[in-house]
């Protein structure tokens, strides 16, 4: 059962609390912290992206269409939509002799709120290139052009380039395919449901390739991870704590956002993924819950952890900007 993780307080009182679960895991398969249910089944929404890209780069496809690591890390990315990864994203469908015009992942504001107004100032509409997961239907559409298969359709579960797909996430996480459920994602392309202990073991196997048992998937894994690891803003966007953790942290921890409250970390070379859910799916609860979970695993310096705790003070305030209350870790 969800275990009460972080509670808000005012006036000394106990106003709001968030409830969770937590699994960290190695690449031996071993939990080594939880809280919770650390095999709660959940969707893994867009924290699953490192995995969906796998057989895109172990089949040749940065060197087929001149992919640079900088690309790589939006392909994998849930991104703010700030001009950098906009460009990005433009400049890889032009590698691929295409237009923006064939992402098929809906049209949705950009997470900046700064990208959204500069957007609205200029009198441009939002497109889907906008959307933070137009990295991710490049890379979908890319591989399906490798496979040498229509694109049309590829957000669809039975279209090959999903299926294969599906057997590469299957594979990191070490779950049987006939375990492994899908839904539709907010983006419409198939997402995953599978225990959060697996996701962790994903993110394990990707924080330490050597030691992941990838076999010849390793250099694949490797070059995901790098990416990811050396260019957090490109995975992220400016003011977000999953860029915070990596700047922090010199690129140590690697922090991957999923929709409604799902998160997954992997402290590089280090043997360990983290993956955890807000029990409801509240997005204000994840920056206090990621910093939370990084000094409980005692993952960050005393220097690193006052630095988060100065960028995102766990203080409530008021209109005003009066302090008049406290966000508290209780795990």
């Amino acid at each position: 059962m969800s275990e009460i993780v972080l509670q808000y307080t005012r006036a000394g009182h106990v106003e709001n609390i968030h409830r969770g679960d937590v699994a960290a895991v190695n690449c031996a398969g071993e939990i080594i912290s939880s809280v919770g249910n650390a095999h709660l089944p959940m969707f893994w929404r867009s924290a699953a992206k490192p995995f969906q890209a796998l057989p895109f780069v172990k089949n040749g496809g940065l060197e087929k269409y001149n992919i640079t690591q900088e690309e790589l890390a939006l392909l994998v990315s849930s991104h703010s939509g700030e001009e950098n990864h906009v460009a990005l994203v433009r400049g890889i469908l032009a590698k691929l002799g295409l237009d923006e015009s064939v992402l098929d992942c809906g049209v949705v504001r950009p997470m900046s709120g700064k990208a959204f107004k500069d957007l609205i100032a200029k009198g441009e509409k939002v497109l889907p290139v906008h959307n933070p997961c137009s990295g991710k239907h490049s890379q979908i559409i890319a591989l399906a052009m490798m496979l040498g298969v229509p694109i049309e359709g590829y957000t669809k579960p039975e279209h090959e380039a999903q299926k294969i797909i599906f057997k590469h996430v299957a594979m990191a996480a070490k779950v049987p395919e006939n375990k492994l459920e899908i839904g539709i994602d907010g983006c419409g392309v198939p997402v995953f449901y599978l225990p959060l202990y697996n996701m962790a073991l994903a993110y394990a196997r990707l924080s330490t390739p050597r030691l992941g048992d990838w076999g010849e998937y390793e250099l694949a894994a490797t070059k995901i991870r790098n990416a990811m690891s050396d260019y957090p803003q490109v995975i992220s966007g400016t003011g977000r704590i999953d860029l915070a953790v990596s700047e922090v942290t010199g690129g140590r921890v690697i922090a991957k956002i999923g929709a409604d409250a799902v998160y997954c970390l992997c402290v590089k070379d280090e043997n360990l993924g983290i993956a955890f859910k807000i029990e409801d799916g509240s997005y204000a609860a994840v920056t206090p819950m990621v910093i939370a979970v990084l000094k409980k695993l005692d993952l960050l310096t005393k220097s690193e952890a006052e630095n988060l705790d100065k960028k995102f003070p766990p203080v409530l305030k008021n209109h005003r900007g009066e302090i008049i209350g406290t966000i508290e870790a209780v795990f």
